[in-house]
């Protein structure tokens, strides 16, 4: 394949403790669940090897089990010393292919991200997790010191079994991060009362992790750049941190990154309602207090040409890129090619970080069906020695991926779609606030779609007929979902139109030219994250809005990086949520006025200024082709909300699915 000059700066060689980087990109830490028996297993080799064959120069594994007081989580047991075999494998993987594999050193001390409080949690000083409240045992100094001593002996055995090098996380809130926080250390010994003492446990076990494995391991140091918390870490005193724990120059490089474990959580994997690339205003500021140490850049650098400008500004010498590579592994390998048309672009929605922390499952990606599995970089399907005439009936982001992945197999592909565009609900989601990456699902499909070969009707309703002319010898049903009708509304006042879905009101809510004076009312019982991004654009456009919600909260149902970023958003743009509650419909509301009443006591309050009444609610398949193109003795298989209502996560991968298995 012939190689573009589109990006010099990113595909320059880089020299790390005497290890040559081919490029100057890095695989960021990501925890995948790949690991739950604690040993090396094939899909974790599978996973990283995937990013070293994409073009990556370095991957840096998820945290690794270095002490024995982490035996009981999810990770390679290191310390164990009972898996060299395993690591060996890993190591030879990634190596192999002109990757150099850390290991990654990280403990979450007081740190917790689900209810209920850790009663194992260590910490630098007995002061509460401010998301569990867990208050940590404090470690003695003779404690930190055997802490230490364990990790560099565990480093030296990733050294001995084939890794390049480790890197501390002392970011994000952790353990170490805990210790450098004058919020978090209130410590009056060695290893607390000033920056020289609340900075000795990194420096210290920088210093014996040398020791231990040599100048020629790669150490890396990952350090709070903002956490967002008051009288903590801020960019000043990040410049401060970063400049004691370079000054001996025995660092190979530094990364930055954002966040606590706290309402600052958001910050740690920054979302697509925010700019892209929010650590860079004060990594270019901090690249300054290094000593001259390597700066990689991190946080939500999604495309090559953001990523060769930051190196080229001499803002940075390496990239970091996490959910980046996740959605496509050969991420580095099309950009070098001049095929940046062909990425498939991390969202920065966050599903991945909802799949592994939420639903404790390995971790998942909208926008890459295909995670971990050995043909998974640069998919493009082997063909069938059986071709079939396959209908797809459906033109949303579900209905495209299993167009294109089975028109690439070599079937007739021919998509019907009610809409004169493709993306289905995606594209209204699109539409809405923070909603623009989401195109991008899309524009990969339909350009696949195209190029394997498959035909698109749109605009056109589809009938049991039509496709019965057709003759297919599968259907592929990805006909999408409604909602369901909520109780409080009378039938006749639905048949009427004067209260609709959300999905119904909001594209006629975004021609609005000018605001309306009002209260506009989301009866939420949906808390999914799109539902709140229609409540931003409903603010945008009516005097007040208000969310209504029979539950405790709202955003029950979304990963909790992003349910801080909605309740921060509701709270800055006054969008005011009366919870416990649901609208109780009379005549008045033809009048304005529309009565709530709180689920357990019966209490109401009123809202006298009622302009649009909406709601959000579970939805029901829109699977009515089913029976009749069955009994028309033709197989039917349904995806995404046609199958089961989901997310976005659930309609590409039932949709790859099904491409690839006709």
């Amino acid at each position: 394949m012939t190689e573009s000059n589109d990006f010099i700066a990113l595909f320059t060689p880089f020299v790390l403790a005497g290890k040559t980087l081919r490029n100057r990109m890095a695989h960021a830490s990501m925890a995948t669940l790949s690991t739950p028996q604690g040993r090396v297993t094939d899909r974790l080799i599978q996973y990283h090897a995937n990013r070293a064959a994409g073009g990556a120069a370095l991957s840096v594994t998820e945290p690794l089990g270095m002490m024995p007081h982490q035996a009981r989580l999810p990770r390679v047991q290191v310390w164990r010393r009972d898996d060299a075999d395993g690591l060996k494998r890993f190591a030879d993987a990634v190596e192999s292919q002109d990757c150099r594999l850390l290991g990654q050193i990280q403990d979450s001390g007081r740190g917790r991200h689900f209810p209920g409080r850790n009663p194992e949690a260590i910490g630098a000083s007995a002061l509460p997790d401010d998301l569990s409240w867990t208050v940590p045992r404090m470690l003695t100094p003779a404690e930190i010191r055997d802490l230490i001593e364990q990790i560099a002996d565990s480093a030296a055995h990733l050294r001995d079994c084939g890794f390049s090098g480790v890197e501390i996380s002392a970011g994000h809130g952790h353990l170490f991060h805990q210790f450098l926080s004058p919020w978090s250390n209130r410590r009056e010994d060695e290893y607390g009362g000033d920056w020289a003492g609340r900075t000795r446990i990194v420096a210290d076990l920088v210093a014996a992790l040398r020791a231990a494995c040599g100048a020629a391991f790669i150490v890396g140091l990952k350090l709070p750049g903002d956490d967002g918390v008051p009288g903590s870490i801020g960019p000043q005193e990040a410049g401060i941190v970063a400049d004691r724990l370079t000054e001996r120059g025995n660092v190979d490089y530094v990364c930055f990154a954002a966040g606590a474990h706290a309402r600052t959580l958001e910050m740690h994997t920054p979302d697509r309602h925010g700019p892209t690339m929010p650590y860079m205003p004060y990594i270019k500021e901090l690249r300054h207090s290094l000593n001259g140490v390597p700066l990689m850049a991190l946080g939500r650098i999604t495309d090559p040409a953001e990523a060769d400008g930051i190196l080229g500004r001499g803002e940075a010498q390496l990239i970091g890129l996490g959910r980046t590579l996740l959605a496509d592994p050969a991420w580095p390998n099309k950009a070098r090619q001049g095929r940046s048309w062909d990425i498939r672009y991390c969202l920065s929605c966050n599903t991945c970080w909802g799949a592994i922390i939420m639903q404790q499952v390995p971790i998942a990606c909208v926008n890459n069906p295909r995670v971990a599995r050995p043909d998974e970089v640069d998919f493009w399907p082997a063909r069938t020695d059986s071709p079939k005439r396959i209908a797809v009936v459906g033109a949303g982001i579900a209905g495209m991926e299993a167009a294109w992945v089975a028109a690439a197999r070599g079937h007739e592909v021919t998509v019907f779609g009610s809409s004169d565009a493709v993306g289905g609900k995606a594209r209204l989601r699109e539409a809405l606030p923070g909603g623009e990456t989401v195109s991008s699902i899309y524009d990969y499909q339909v350009v696949a779609a195209r190029r394997a070969g498959a035909r698109l009707l749109l605009g056109r309703p589809v009938a049991t007929e039509a496709i019965v002319a057709l003759r297919p010898d599968t259907v592929i049903l990805a006909t999408g979902s409604t909602m369901i009708p909520p109780d409080w509304l009378p039938d006749a006042v639905r048949a009427e139109g004067w209260v609709a879905d959300l999905r119904a009101t909001m594209p006629e809510v975004l021609r609005f030219g000018a605001r309306q004076a009002g209260t506009a009312v989301l009866v939420d019982t949906d808390h999914t994250e799109a539902t709140y991004a229609a409540a931003e654009a409903l603010r945008a456009r009516f005097a007040r809005t208000v969310i209504v919600t029979p539950r405790d909260t709202i955003a029950t149902d979304v990963p909790m990086v992003t349910r801080q970023g909605i309740l921060r958003r509701m709270a800055e743009q006054r969008i005011e949520i009366v919870t416990l509650s649901e609208p109780r419909w009379s005549d008045a509301c033809a009048e304005g006025r529309l009565h709530l009443v709180n689920v357990y006591t019966g209490d109401a309050r009123v809202i006298e200024d009622l302009a649009l009444l909406t709601y959000a609610s579970p939805r029901a398949p829109n699977a009515a082709l089913t029976a009749p193109l069955q009994a028309a003795g033709i197989a039917v298989i349904l995806v995404g909300d046609a199958r089961a209502p989901q997310e976005m996560l659930f309609a590409t991968a039932s949709g790859h699915e099904a491409g690839d298995g006709v």
